[in-house]
């Protein structure tokens, strides 16, 4: 009885509606009523009309000029990203997958998400040896690793200041910063220098070398990093990865600014 129950809350919870709601809407059927609404819900008509009247608070649903609810700006912003989204791991794909190749070593692709660093591709190299696990979707240090850190440096400080302090800064190895002045003063030697190099931040073994992707307007859009085994990196061979990944992610910010135009 007890799991019924649970079910029942559960497929009856507000946000479930909500997505009921903007699932009603097809090419066909591009603005419903609150009737609509309470027939597709199985609710009063009252109900109805305060679940939309939510959704229009929120800007997923606006009010039709001739009666009814049609779809909002928010829908068409969250479109908007979908599709810029979708657009740069489509086009960094051949790009990683040539570097990864390049390089023999682990390459992400790596975003700010609310006001986190999350990896939204990876790649590793046909002829890789040594294989880390960073999965499509985790969520990565704010504070540590040269992904979230070149990510960071190119937003102004005050952003910068802002995100850091909404964070709990963990301390994961003897190299990690987790104070806010000294990540600051950090992330401005990497926006001088244009890329980001850690060594044993996040883990002891592990080194990591970003470098910014831009959009078509100039502004930050993604990191593009190589991760890899410090002990499998010499000190000349640093360079040689700087280079390389600088130049892929100079291509993807091209390629970018290209189709967005």
């Amino acid at each position: 009885m007890a799991s019924e129950t649970s079910g029942y809350r559960e497929r009856n919870s507000t946000a479930d509606r909500a997505l009921i709601i903007l699932g009603m809407f097809t090419e066909d059927r591009l603005q419903i009523s609150a009737n609509d609404v309470a027939e597709a819900l199985g609710s009063a008509r009252s109900t109805a009309y305060r679940y939309l009247q939510t959704l229009v608070g929120a800007s997923f649903l606006e009010e039709a000029p001739n009666g009814g609810f049609r779809l909002g700006v928010a829908v068409l912003e969250l479109a908007r990203l979908a599709r810029r989204g979708y657009g740069l791991t489509t086009i960094a794909q051949p790009v990683m997958r040539e570097l990864a190749d390049e390089v023999g070593e682990t390459v992400l692709l790596t975003r700010l998400v609310d006001d986190t660093a999350v990896c939204i591709e990876r790649c590793e190299g046909a002829k890789q040896l040594v294989r880390l696990s960073y999965e499509r979707g985790s969520r990565l240090p704010i504070n540590a690793g040269a992904s979230a850190l070149t990510l960071l440096a190119w937003l102004p400080e005050k952003e910068i200041r802002s995100i850091l302090g909404r964070h709990e800064l963990q301390r994961f190895t003897d190299r990690t910063l987790t104070d806010v002045d000294r990540l600051v003063d950090r992330l401005e030697r990497i926006r001088t220098t244009g890329y980001g190099l850690t060594v044993a931040e996040v883990d002891p073994d592990a080194m990591g070398i970003a470098a910014p992707i831009f959009d078509e307007s100039g502004s930050l859009a993604a990191a593009l990093s190589i991760v890899a085994i410090r002990r499998r990196v010499p000190e000349d061979r640093t360079d040689v990865l700087v280079t390389a990944v600088r130049a892929a992610a100079q291509t993807l910010s091209t390629r970018l600014a290209v189709v967005s135009s």
